[in-house]
């Protein structure tokens, strides 16, 4: 078997170099359509297939207030310690608040993007800091100390990645915060921060009003064994008692728990997802081609399968010849494809940075995977039409009729051998040249 696929790769290698018009053609189309769903697929397996970058990320949820006109809508921060202190659902509960803000000291002025959080943030994520350490409780409450996180991208500009960061001083909005910690390179929940510091140290109008909805976010990590439904439910539950304990502040409000991977990609999933059904339909419109190009080729070729079937070659055997002419072009086409969707994703990653999750955009070894399976079922998808041909055509037909043009070429010559010979006994001088008879044994033979 193995003999035999090595024969049939090189005799599909000579044929195709025999027409290096159809092959580039053929290739070159193939490259186009293949490499618009590689491009499209990388985009869809970076921002909605990967996991995220957290320990166990299927665990973490967002938890959302809700009222009868807005399905989410920002906690309040009282709501939110009563859930961390109440809910058994939850193995970890943490909040976070973004803002913008300025940053005087070390180096130039700057307004960098900050994130508030409240303490166990990090390990909520499942997240070791690079360096340091994050906020413990005592910290984060009005009156702590002030200390902030920085990102990996802050540490390296301003202070060279030295780890002697730890302990020197930030300026943000004109109050000195101490460094504990640095959070891992390339760390980001919705926006990339480059500073985090204490919720708890928030303005205290903010923190202790029940009915301020500001910009506060709750991030939650389910125990193990327990499901979505089972934290919905008794979320509900606790949300229901606090309404009726503080009805002016909580009146209509519910609550609603979102795996956090939904709540990051959001609606981008469905629009990838009609991008590449519709690169889909462009990859199946040129198999269609590319199967209408091998049919007109193979009707040309119908007299070499009938020789190669009268030496004893099986129809299964020729079937498979045509497949595998057809898989080296699908694979030819995609490794040119690959290589135009990753200069396209290159030159394309400014304008997907409105996408989320859009620093995952790459051709990966998954996406490679995806292309090498789509190639392969393309070359067999445009190479079942010739095969299905010559697997039902009566080839001994082809062969007769290839026989029958063969013997009538020696009649011809024949006949123009007679025609010949007559003009030479019909011409000849007197005694120069013998007679030569029609009916002689020369002319028979």
């Amino acid at each position: 078997m193995i003999a035999s696929l090595g024969q049939d790769l090189r005799y599909a290698l000579r044929q195709l170099r025999k027409s290096p018009g159809f092959t580039a053609v053929s290739v070159f189309t193939l490259a186009l359509g293949i490499g618009a769903n590689t491009a499209i697929f990388s985009v869809v397996e970076g921002v909605v297939l990967a996991p995220l970058h957290y320990r166990e990320p299927d665990r973490l949820v967002m938890v959302w207030e809700n009222n009868p006109r807005f399905p989410r809508v920002w906690d309040s921060y009282p709501n939110f310690q009563d859930w961390q202190r109440s809910a058994g659902s939850f193995q970890q509960m943490a909040a976070l608040r973004e803002q913008q803000i300025d940053l005087t000291f070390p180096g130039a002025s700057s307004h960098i993007k900050a994130s508030q959080i409240s303490s166990a943030f990090f390990s909520t994520l499942g997240t070791e800091l690079a360096l340091g350490r994050e906020f413990t409780p005592q910290e984060n409450q009005p009156g702590g100390a002030p200390v902030v996180v920085i990102s990996d991208h802050l540490w390296r500009e301003r202070f060279g990645g030295s780890p002697e960061a730890l302990g020197r001083s930030v300026t943000l909005d004109g109050v000195d915060y101490s460094i504990i910690g640095v959070a891992p390179p390339g760390f980001r929940l919705n926006l990339a921060a480059d500073v985090f510091t204490p919720l708890g140290q928030l303005d205290p109008l903010i923190l202790n009003n029940r009915g301020s909805h500001d910009g506060i976010f709750a991030l939650a990590r389910l125990k193990p064994g327990v499901n979505l439904p089972q934290s919905q439910a008794e979320m509900n539950t606790i949300q229901s008692r606090l309404d009726r304990l503080y009805p002016n502040d909580n009146r209509d409000l519910g609550i609603y728990v979102e795996p956090l991977k939904q709540v990051i990609v959001g609606d981008a999933d469905q629009t990838l997802a009609l991008l590449l059904g519709a690169v889909g339909l462009v990859l199946l419109i040129a198999c269609a081609n590319i199967a209408n190009l091998l049919l007109a080729r193979s009707a040309g070729r119908r007299r070499e399968f009938a020789i190669r079937s009268a030496l004893g070659a099986s129809r299964g055997r020729l079937a498979r010849q045509l497949l595998t002419e057809s898989v080296i072009l699908s694979l030819t086409g995609a490794g040119l494809g690959t290589l135009i969707a990753f200069l396209g994703i290159r030159s394309a990653l400014p304008a997907l940075s409105m996408l989320p999750r859009s620093e995952n955009v790459s051709v990966n070894a998954p996406v490679l995977l995806y292309t090498l399976i789509v190639s392969l079922l393309v070359g067999i998808l445009f190479g079942l039409a010739p095969a299905l041909k010559i697997w039902s055509a009566d080839l001994q037909v082809s062969l007769k009729e290839g026989g029958a043009r063969f013997d009538h070429r020696p009649s011809s010559c024949s006949e123009q051998f007679r025609s010949c010979t007559s003009g030479v006994n019909a011409g000849a001088p007197g005694g120069r040249w013998p007679a030569i008879s029609h009916n002689s044994s020369l002319v028979e033979r």
